[in-house]
């Protein structure tokens, strides 16, 4: 199952019934049609459960017995298809819920009823993304929360509606519609938490402190890896100039302190600065052994 059926499937859980969640989904999902009867609306959705949410809405609101039809989508995933029809009360559904607009059709924005009042507006948000809403698996690449909107006024809306709750929404065109998306982590677990999915927010803040957690560890041994050849080649570097000394001049030339440091570099090639302070006779500071070191260089550089 994926993170957005997860989320969706959360959300029917809870039986909520609020006209502005209806709206958002008749906006989103709803087409309409012209009978002899009158106005015909189909809302559609691939989720049957969804479907029936929809079904049990209009009865719930308006006394209406839906027909659910279906059909399997042509294309080789054959999603299949589920359409809610109603062909009665069509006009008063639409006016009910500030849907109509004076052309028998789909008002493009959102009312402002609905953006005045916190609880529409939740629920206004929930209907919205079961329609039309998907969020990218947290386990998965960057983070991402879209809906989409047929039309570029009703996508704008839906960004001033997540801004009044502190939402960082952004719009975009694409070339089948409009997109309203959140990109940070922080705001799709907030959006989460408006439209009443806590669980699926609570995985989320999970997976994402996991996710942060291995790439401090990713980024804590890569440092270390880095740091462990960056000891390799200066010791590699010194090791050559030693035997430089050795072959030319020996190294009973050199002061015994110098000596002792010598030595024990060509024994541990492996120790780091800190490990070879501590194994001197007399231990010294890191900045003293680098000192030494750089004396043992200066001394082969300037060897023939």
């Amino acid at each position: 199952m994926s993170f957005t059926v997860q989320v969706k499937e959360e959300l029917l859980l809870q039986f909520s019934q609020n006209k502005s969640e209806l709206s958002a989904i008749i906006k989103l999902s709803g087409s309409l049609g012209l009978a002899s009867s009158g106005l015909t609306l189909s809302i559609s959705t691939e989720n049957a459960k969804i479907a029936r949410h929809i079904y049990e809405m209009l009865l719930h609101f308006y006394q209406i017995k839906a027909e659910i039809r279906h059909h399997q989508k042509p294309n080789l995933k054959k999603n299949r298809v589920y359409a809610v029809f109603i062909e009665d009360g069509v006009n008063e559904i639409l006016n009910d819920l500030y849907l109509a607009d004076s052309f028998f059709g789909l008002e493009p924005g959102i009312s402002p009823l609905v953006l005045e009042n916190d609880s529409w507006s939740q629920a206004y948000l929930r209907g919205a993304f079961l329609a039309s809403g998907s969020v990218k698996d947290p386990e998965k690449g960057k983070y991402q929360l879209e809906i989409a909107s047929v039309y570029s006024d009703h996508a704008h809306d839906l960004a001033n509606l997540m801004q009044k709750f502190l939402l960082d929404a952004k719009v975009i065109e694409r070339s089948k519609g409009t997109i309203t998306y959140l990109q940070r982590a922080e705001d799709i677990m907030d959006f989460l938490l408006v439209i009443g999915a806590e669980e699926a927010k609570t995985e989320f803040e999970n997976v994402k402190l996991l996710r942060e957690a291995r790439n401090d560890l990713n980024r804590a041994t890569n440092a270390e890896a880095a740091n462990i050849a960056k000891t390799v080649t200066a010791s590699m570097k010194t090791i050559n100039n030693i035997i430089k000394i050795m072959d030319t001049i020996g190294l009973d030339q050199l002061s015994g302190d110098l000596q002792e440091i010598a030595q024990l570099r060509i024994q541990h090639p492996d120790y780091s600065i800190q490990q070879l302070a501590d194994s001197l006779t007399v231990p010294i500071t890191k900045s003293g052994v680098n000192h030494r070191l750089r004396k043992i260089n200066k001394i082969a550089d300037e060897l023939t």
